[in-house]
C-alpha cells in the first residue's frame, strides 16, 4: 500500500524519534503545560536520507500550492528554521536568507542575514508550528525589509490550536505543513503501534489539550 506524504512524514518522525509518545509519564513543558506527546524536528538534521525525502515532498507541496515561479527567496527563522530553509531553497533552486529574533546590536544591526530586496516574494520556512506566534514575528521582520511574505511552510503543524492558523491568516499568511498530530495519530492507529488505551489518551489530549494538561498535573490556564 502506497503512503500519502502526510503518512510518510508521520512514519519518518516516529522512526527518527522526532516525536515521542509518553501518555503514562507526561512531558512538562517550560510553559507548565503537561503533554503525552513531544515534538523535536531538529533531530532530523541527523538523518540525511529521511530529511531529503521530507524536503523533496515539502518542495513539491510548495510548488503545487503556490506556483513554480511565484517565489524569489526562502527565509528561515533563527535558529531551528535555518537548516530547513537551506534545504528547501536548494530543492526550489532559490536564494536563502534567515531572520534573527531581534537585531544583533552591532555592525549593520541587521535582523535579516542574506540578500533580500524590496518587493521580493518570500516564503518563511520553519521546522514546526504550534500557536503561530513566533512565525508572525519573523513575517514582520521580512515585511519590515520591504519584501512580501504571504506563505509559511513547516514540516510539522500541531493542528490542535485553531488560533495558530487564524492568527497567520489574519496577517495575510497561509500556513503549509507536511503533517499534523491528526495525521500522526491516524498512522499510529493504522499501524497498530500502541495499545488502545494509550491511543485513547493521545486522542483525549488532541481534542482538548488544556483540559488534559490540567488533569495530569500541568498548567491550568
Amino acid at each position: 500500500m502506497s503512503l500519502t506524504p502526510a503518512q510518510i512524514t508521520a512514519r519518518i518522525l516516529i522512526e527518527t524519534e522526532s516525536i515521542l509518545f509518553r501518555p503514562n509519564d507526561p512531558f512538562i513543558f517550560t510553559s507548565g503545560r503537561a503533554s503525552p506527546v513531544y515534538t523535536d524536528c531538529r533531530r532530523l538534521i541527523g538523518f540525511p536520507r529521511a530529511r531529503r525525502r521530507l524536503m523533496k515532498m515539502g518542495a513539491a507541496q510548495i510548488e503545487e500550492a503556490i506556483g513554480f515561479e511565484s517565489l524569489d527567496v526562502v527565509a528561515g527563522g533563527e535558529t531551528a528554521g535555518i537548516p530547513f530553509a537551506a534545504w528547501i531553497a536548494d530543492e526550489l533552486m532559490l536564494p536563502m536568507c534567515y531572520i534573527r529574533k531581534k537585531p544583533k546590536g552591532f555592525g549593520r544591526n541587521a535582523r535579516i542575514e542574506g540578500d533580500i530586496k524590496e518587493g521580493q516574494k518570500v516564503i518563511l520556512v520553519e521546522d514546526l508550528a504550534t500557536d503561530g506566534g513566533s512565525k508572525l514575528s519573523f513575517v514582520e521582520g521580512i515585511r519590515d525589509a520591504g519584501a512580501e511574505c504571504a506563505h509559511c511552510f513547516v514540516v510539522f503543524h500541531y493542528g490542535i490550536f485553531p488560533q495558530s492558523v487564524a492568527a497567520l491568516k489574519e496577517k495575510g499568511v497561509t500556513l503549509h505543513a507536511l503533517c499534523t498530530w491528526w495525521d500522526v495519530l491516524d498512522y499510529v492507529e493504522e499501524a497498530e503501534l500502541f495499545p488502545t488505551e494509550q491511543i485513547a489518551e493521545i486522542k483525549a489530549f488532541l481534542n482538548d489539550p488544556v483540559a488534559w494538561s490540567k488533569a495530569h498535573g500541568g498548567k491550568e490556564d
